[in-house]
């Protein structure tokens, strides 16, 4: 195997499979040193933990060995190669044994100097995000201050045709139907008063001759 140039650091005997490694390593390959960490802080895999300090473990080496600025530093290659296997067994039903296999694998990740055009385009991208990083600090700095708020553009609202509707005739046989009820109401009440007084005018000619009114009637009937 062809020997890569740059500065490496090899990681050996990692408790992980070399299949689950290799994904978090496509996420930073040919990536500069600043893009590459943002990436696994924020990577939720398990290996993104263990490849973040052989990275840290990478760029000390070519700071202190080949006094190389980590600014100015990519992924150059980087791969995992399968180690031991670590081979245990659990028991199982009818005297059978489960094999459990605990694989391992071998990181390694090499870093190089970016070429001239290229640290110009890094630097010139950086110097715009941060200018555009101040930018966005410096006005929530003025909004949480009481300054003034950015200007709106203001938008004129389009008129809205609205189709009004007009309400159905209302019919006559309702009106005529709750008069004829309060007739129907009024009689009713006029027969009950009719009746009240029935009642009360034998009790009252009773009362003047001083005689009860039952008396008279069982007299007249004997008679």
């Amino acid at each position: 195997m062809a020997t890569i140039p740059g500065t490496r650091a090899v990681l050996k005997n990692h408790h992980a499979s070399a299949s689950k490694v290799r994904e978090v390593l496509g996420l930073i390959r040919g990536k500069d040193i600043i893009t590459a960490r943002d990436i696994l802080v924020y990577t939720e895999r398990g290996a993104a933990k263990p490849v973040l300090k052989l990275l840290a473990s990478a760029v000390a080496n070519a700071e202190n060995n080949d006094s190389i600025p980590a600014d100015e530093l990519y992924v150059s290659a980087c791969w995992a190669d399968e180690g031991i296997t670590m081979k245990r067994f659990r028991p199982r039903a009818r005297g059978r044994a489960g094999a459990i296999r605990k694989r391992t694998s071998h990181i390694t990740i090499v870093v190089s100097r970016m070429e001239p055009e290229r640290l110009v385009e890094v630097a010139r991208k950086r110097s715009a995000d941060d200018s555009r990083r101040a930018a966005r600090r410096a006005a929530r700095v003025r909004r949480s201050l009481g300054g003034e708020a950015p200007e709106v553009a203001a938008v004129e609202a389009e008129p809205v045709e609205v189709d009004v509707l007009e309400a159905p005739p209302v019919e006559s046989t309702e009106v005529v139907e709750t008069s004829e009820a309060a007739e129907v109401v009024e009689t009713a009440e006029t027969a009950e008063v009719v009746e009240a007084e029935a009642t009360e005018a034998p009790v009252a000619e009773a009362e003047v001759t001083g005689e009860p009114a039952g008396e008279d009637s069982e007299g007249s009937e004997k008679n």
